[in-house]
């Protein structure tokens, strides 16, 4: 194959994935949902179909929250709601968390 075709374009996708994409009828979308209420300012994260991937917090309590990007890497939407939909912090009515998972379901904030 030529080493040309495989680099990877601004959105780190290559030319073998977005031909596997297409045949799946799947998608990747970069995604960027400004939170409500919390510390965290931004969540930014890819849906590579129904999988979330390569979760990013802007703001908010570093090491947990790099804890729940890990934790849900990889994980289907609607498993990450599943868990993390109505968590709250302290005295606040929602969390970094509860937003991810709003977040991932396409709610707003």
């Amino acid at each position: 194959m030529d080493p040309v075709a495989t680099l990877q374009d601004d959105r780190g996708e290559n030319d073998e994935m977005r031909e596997h994409n297409k045949k799946n009828n799947e998608f990747i979308m970069e995604e960027t949902f400004k939170t409500k209420g919390t510390c965290a300012t931004t969540i930014q994260f890819t849906r590579d179909g129904d999988i979330i991937r390569n979760i990013r917090f802007t703001g908010g309590c570093n090491g947990n929250l790099k804890a729940i990007a890990k934790l849900c890497e990889g994980m289907k939407a609607e498993d990450i709601a599943a868990k993390l939909l109505g968590n709250t912090c302290g005295g606040k009515p929602t969390s970094c968390a509860d937003q991810l998972a709003r977040a991932v379901l396409g709610m707003q904030a």
